[in-house]
């Protein structure tokens, strides 16, 4: 079972179990993970689910597909590492998967 890791901007971590074949932001939608809003439910077509892979995980995940990159153009401060949670699968590769939420999107 992937265990995700989901940090806030004020450091606040709430960690997870999750199941294989869900997203990252299913995760986060399901549990109450504050700053995880996922307005289109996963369909990638809004950046509600903005997260930041952290820089240990960025190569396992990858990068985002075309479609991807240009819903992540509505998103505030999109960095090299930012993804779309909702675009994130999980399997046991992923296990122990951290990303941070960011600022605008928790406030």
């Amino acid at each position: 079972m992937p265990r995700v890791t989901y940090v806030q901007p004020n450091g606040e971590r709430v960690t997870l179990d999750l199941e294989p074949g869900s997203t990252v932001m299913e995760g986060a939608f399901d549990h109450g993970v504050d700053g995880i809003v996922a307005l289109c439910g996963g369909s990638c077509s809004c950046s509600t689910c903005h997260v930041y892979v952290d820089d240990e995980w960025a190569e396992r995940v990858g990068q985002a597909d075309e479609g991807e990159t240009g819903t992540l153009d509505f998103a505030i401060d999109t960095r090299p590492n930012s993804r779309l949670s909702c675009q994130i699968t999980l399997d046991d590769r992923l296990d122990g998967l951290v990303v941070h939420v960011p600022a605008q999107q928790a406030d």
